[in-house]
């Protein structure tokens, strides 16, 4: 079984007292759709959300996450300021496009985006092609305090750059233990659900938090549209004023496992995109998920159970596989704009895997690019911060069973079994 991580002393303390404070009949914090929606708008000094689309994935994220997660009192502070910054965010979105609609002229020309599964190796990919000067990566700084808009003249010296490094350091006291699971830095690349979060049609709350409900929702009722127009706004804000952050054309470098849940939704609002898709044992993906998951959820919630999140992410983690596989064999993808990405080419073997990732696109792969890439290489190992152990054994799941799950997409894709 996988163990959560301890919580440090003073956080145990504040939970605990709070707990108590609780039992006896004194809500603490509760977290309230029409109080959030107020302080964002009070905070950002605005009142325009734009179409009430959101509402519905707000509704049932809040009541989610009342009545599922086991929130700890930390856990509630967590889940309100995540909810106030993606109301803060989606305020003031809509505002800049409303006072300077020439930003909804911006074009987003041929962005490459990697679609694969979680713990396939996508983060240190995404983050590499990131280090190409000719590329633009949306930042984390910049997904989280997006307004004003980013300019390229200070885009390495703003100030926001060190306020979200210091909400990352925050968080990683918490549970140190994050860091050897998921790199974390206010100038590294960022994922899709942290910007289709301003939707709440975002898996990132389903990482984060126990949130059963919404999750069935947004995997497999919610539509998932209107995330990837509230998408697009966020990039053409973001490359306004800072095409580059070396000031060449744009190109956007994307990438969200979410992404494989909405495909079709992804490929009509980029329907010129270029797709990296990863591939690694799909077994061997549930057990890294779920490690960093229980770590993660941990931060939230004083009840975290292995088990439970193993049997809900097993479903979830054969459905995204599922609709790979059949994204594939439909057409849906054509396959002269996708390239296929196996975990441990890229990981043996990084920048002959990118270099072929170039090619296949017709992009060219400068020396600048290779040497600010390996110097990244260089100085952050994969055991910078420690190794990170996880088995499947420890899941509480039948292989058998599982691998039966995702046979389909293991013989379509010719991914090798690690797990044995």
């Amino acid at each position: 079984m996988i163990e959560p991580p301890t919580l440090p002393l003073g956080a145990r303390v504040l939970n605990g007292l709070s707990g108590a404070v609780t039992r006896i009949g004194i809500p603490l914090l509760p977290l309230r759709e029409d109080a959030l929606l107020e302080h964002a708008s009070k905070t950002a000094g605005l009142t325009d959300f734009g179409p009430d689309t959101f509402r519905t994935g707000l509704t049932k994220l809040v009541d989610s996450l009342n009545e599922e997660a086991r929130l700890s009192t930390i856990g509630r502070m967590i889940a309100r300021q995540e909810i106030v910054m993606a109301l803060e965010n989606r305020l003031g979105v809509i505002d800049w496009h409303k006072r300077y609609p020439e930003i909804g002229e911006g074009v987003i020309d041929r962005p490459v985006i990697v679609i694969g599964m979680g713990r396939t190796g996508t983060t240190i990919l995404h983050h590499l092609l990131g280090f190409d000067p000719t590329a633009r990566v949306p930042q984390t700084w910049e997904v989280d305090r997006p307004c004003p808009p980013p300019e390229t003249a200070t885009y390495e010296t703003d100030a926001r750059i060190a306020e979200v490094q210091a909400m990352i350091d925050r968080s990683e006291s918490l549970v140190p233990d994050f860091k050897k699971i998921h790199p974390m830095g206010a100038t590294l690349a960022q994922e899709c659900v942290r910007i289709t979060a301003m939707e709440f049609t975002s898996m990132i709350s389903s990482v984060s938090f126990r949130v059963p409900s919404y999750t069935r929702w947004v995997t497999e009722e919610a539509d998932l549209a209107p995330g990837y127009e509230m998408h697009r706004r966020m990039l053409q804000l973001l490359q306004w004023r800072c095409p580059g952050a070396a000031g060449p054309p744009t190109r956007w470098f994307l990438k969200s496992p979410g992404h494989l849940w909405a495909l079709p939704h992804l490929l009509a609002q980029y329907p010129d995109a270029l797709l990296i898709q990863t591939h690694r044992d799909p077994l061997k993906v549930l057990s890294s998920l779920i490690s960093l998951q229980v770590t993660l959820r941990k931060m939230a919630s004083d009840q975290v159970d292995t088990t439970d999140i193993a049997r809900e992410w097993a479903r979830l983690n054969a459905q995204a596989f599922a609709s790979a596989t059949n994204a594939r064999k439909s057409g849906m993808i054509d396959a002269s704009r996708v390239i296929d990405v196996h975990f441990g080419d890229l990981i043996t073997r990084p920048f002959e895997t990118i270099a072929g990732v170039y090619a296949h696109f017709g992009m060219e792969l400068s020396d600048e690019a290779r040497a600010r890439m390996s110097a990244h290489l260089a100085s952050n190992p994969s055991d910078k911060h420690g190794k990170h152990d996880h088995r499947f054994e420890d899941l509480g799941l039948d292989l058998d069973e599982e691998r039966a799950r995702v046979k389909e997409y293991q013989e379509y894709f010719d991914v090798p079994s690690e797990v044995r």
